[in-house]
């Protein structure tokens, strides 16, 4: 595509870029008289307030998966995979009253620690290892390459040259400041990224609509294809592998949420480093509030693209150029840079600042979760367990730097990859299983034992990868073919979990004898005690879902 970018656009995206980076710098110093330490580097002096906590939170889970991946899944599929955002919402409640009280009374740093004085440090080093791995081969290497495609896509810069940059700016605050640096750009993050996703939807609606505005344009849309507004896939659909229909609700897509959003280092690491356990929830429901907004970014302009493109005219009204890298079924994360080129001189630059916020904060969330996990987790207690706060921050910032270059190796051999959100979450779900199965029944069932534990997580993978690779390899064509049939990938995590879950506590039972493990939390009625503000926007969240899923069944 050829590049379209105006100087007003340059000069909005540069301005932008030097605002994150000066705040970021900014708020990393030194104070006077104090080096910063741990504490400071990893959970921000434990200093946040709700508004923040819920700001970055959204920032650190909203990337180019979402703006990239989740448009082209609204493409290919439609609202329905709007399901991962707002159920996202209900499952930020259930961790805000059930977890985070827990986590929070244990003063963690990382979730790996919450391992460790529940289990073992065998345990906590073998999921330490996993979550490393995770984070620097899948969800930064992903997000980079999303990230320099978006880059090619808009402004024909070539892919290397992309993921370098995109590289730099995030480690140019986030390696020197940590969680402070990370937080508190956040909070300027994310009012890029809804501001300008909200413009790109507005437009996107307004084109469909003929400049008639933006609920001509969403009835429209609405009817020319009302398949792409069912919440609940029927069996015949080509998409029902993705998002198998309720299943979608009361299976496997539990699995992938309370993982990520409860046991998710790079994601509960904000609730951390909140003021109190009071703040954190505050913040953890408003990041829910933010969660029922985020489909109208990401999901809308995805299926606005594909009424787009299948009416000629107006195809006809765009011109020609509407015909470059034009988003098809089969390249359908296409779809959301597309839309871009139509946005006029100087928001082009807002909407491209939205997106490079969202890429942006997510590498250095991911960044700074990857540096704690290796530093506390392993460094200090395997290598250095004497290490000084200088040595342990410094650690950690070569650690975050290793990560980058190792992701930005990786990351061009994503190439062709299409609906690229469905690929993270897919291979995502090979470990998240087993290790929810873990932590679910640490928390609430006390005679869970690390023997257990450490069996059962292990026997996660094999299973998830019998599920996966099974029915399509060993199987076929076998006589056992039909007694394991190729079910889709969120029931194979459903499935994991709830086999990994009856794993630990067989072992478990057989080992204990049913008594209590020494190490079960106790937990009673008060641990789980709420404040008013909490429990009135957590109501108000339910409502408003209830009301979405009776609209869009």
């Amino acid at each position: 595509m050829e590049n379209t970018f105006s100087t007003l656009d340059y000069i909005i995206f540069i301005l932008y870029g030097l605002v994150i980076v000066g705040v970021g710098l900014w708020v990393s110093r030194d104070k006077e008289g104090h080096q910063k330490n741990a504490d400071d580097y990893f959970l921000a002096s434990k200093s946040l307030p709700w508004w923040a906590i819920g700001a970055s939170l959204i920032a650190a889970n909203i990337s180019a998966e979402q703006f990239i991946g989740m448009s082209g899944s609204g493409f290919a599929i439609g609202l329905a995979i709007a399901s991962y955002e707002w159920m996202a919402a209900l499952t930020l409640i259930i961790v805000g009253k059930y977890f985070l009280p827990i986590f929070i009374e244990k003063g963690l740093y990382t979730i790996p620690e919450f391992v460790e004085k529940r289990f073992s440090t065998n345990l906590k080093t073998i999921l330490a290892v996993f979550w490393i791995a995770l984070y620097v081969f899948v969800n930064l290497t992903s997000v980079l390459y999303l990230g320099a495609l978006a880059m090619e896509t808009i402004m024909g810069i070539p892919m290397m040259y992309g993921i370098l940059g995109l590289a730099l700016f995030a480690a140019s605050y986030s390696l020197y400041g940590g969680l402070s640096a990370v937080a508190w750009t956040d909070v300027i993050q994310v009012v890029f990224l809804i501001m300008g996703g909200l413009i790109t939807t507005y437009l996107a609606l307004n084109n469909v609509s003929g400049g008639e505005g933006v609920i001509a344009g969403f009835k429209h849309i609405y009817e020319v294809a009302p398949d792409s507004f069912q919440m609940i896939l029927d069996k015949a659909n080509s998409q029902y592998v993705n998002l198998p229909g309720i299943g979608v609700i009361v299976g496997g897509l539990w699995v992938a949420n309370l993982y990520y959003w409860g046991f998710n280092q790079y994601i509960i690491q904000r609730t951390l480093a909140a003021k109190s356990l009071g703040e954190a929830q505050k913040g953890i429901v408003f990041a829910g509030v933010l969660k029922l907004v985020i489909p109208l970014i990401v999901v809308i302009p995805g299926i606005a693209a594909f009424v787009m493109v299948n009416d000629p005219a107006i195809m006809a009204r765009l011109g020609v150029g509407s015909m470059d890298n034009i988003p098809t079924m089969d390249a359908a994360d296409k779809a959301y840079p597309w839309l871009l080129q139509f946005l006029p001189s100087g928001l082009k630059g807002v909407a491209f600042a939205a997106l490079a916020a969202a890429i942006v904060s997510s590498l250095a969330s991911m960044l700074n979760s990857t540096s704690t996990i290796f530093t506390m987790d392993i460094y200090k207690p395997y290598i250095n367990p004497n290490a000084t706060d200088k040595e342990t921050v410094n650690v950690g910032r070569l650690s975050a730097a290793g990560a980058l270059i190792i992701a930005g190796i990786v990351a061009p051999l994503l190439g062709g990859i299409d609906q690229a959100f469905q690929f993270i979450q897919e291979y995502t779900g090979v470990v998240s299983p087993g290790i929810l199965a873990v932590f679910l029944l640490g928390l609430f069932w006390k005679k869970t034992t690390n023997k257990g534990a450490i069996i059962g997580v292990l026997s996660s993978i094999p299973i998830a990868m019998f599920f996966k690779i099974g029915p399509k390899g060993w199987l076929a064509g076998s006589s056992v073919e039909g007694i394991f049939p190729n079910v889709p990938f969120l029931d194979q995590m459903g499935y994991t979990a709830l086999l990994s879950a009856a794993v630990i506590v067989l072992v478990s039972y057989m080992q204990n004898k049913g008594a209590d493990d020494e190490k079960g939390i106790e937990i009673s009625r008060k641990t789980f005690v709420t404040g008013k503000v909490f429990n009135i926007v957590s109501y108000a969240i339910c409502i408003v879902l209830v009301v979405l899923y009776a609209m869009f069944w």
